[in-house]
């Protein structure tokens, strides 16, 4: 037997201020977009900001319905709704945030699972890493070079 030990590392930046200027520009057009969130059950809204390749931005924000789990978490809007306008785009970064309606959102919220295999399987598909940034309703943001930090081992097709 052996053991495998897998290291992920993040840059932390302490406030948005500390962002390099167009990275701060992504993740206000993620908070901006955070506020029209349809979050009527979890009353927790989610918004995120993709840069591609092609200089576009594409925007979404997560779309929650009575019949769960029908809605679609704001990653996946906005990757689904790049993929479907610009098929032949690569994301460069995604911009995270999330507030709750009810309590102070004060420590970075990362994506969800299934979020995490959608990135994955567009980084997987563009052959090119996707910086990832994240971060609550205020204070600390993290930066990921990659999805292989937030999801090691990850499922692609050569797995099937």
């Amino acid at each position: 037997m052996k053991e495998l030990h897998i290291t992920t590392t993040f840059k932390v930046f302490e406030n948005l201020s500390q962002l390099p200027k167009d990275i701060q520009s992504l993740m206000n057009e993620a908070v901006a977009i955070r506020k029209k969130a349809y979050a009527p059950y979890s009353h927790f809204r989610v918004g995120a900001a993709l840069l591609l390749d092609n200089g576009k931005i594409v925007l979404g924000s997560n779309q929650e319905n009575a019949a769960y789990p029908s809605g679609l978490c704001a990653e996946r809007v906005a990757i689904y709704q790049a993929g479907a306008v610009y098929p032949e785009a690569k994301i460069v970064t995604i911009a995270i945030t999330a507030a709750s309606d009810s309590n102070p959102t004060l420590s970075p919220i990362p994506p969800c699972g299934a979020c995490r295999q959608s990135i994955a399987e567009y980084e997987f598909k563009q052959d090119t890493p996707i910086e990832i940034y994240f971060m609550g309703e205020k204070g600390e943001i993290y930066k990921s070079n990659s999805i292989n930090n937030l999801l090691p081992l990850s499922f692609n097709s050569t797995s099937l």
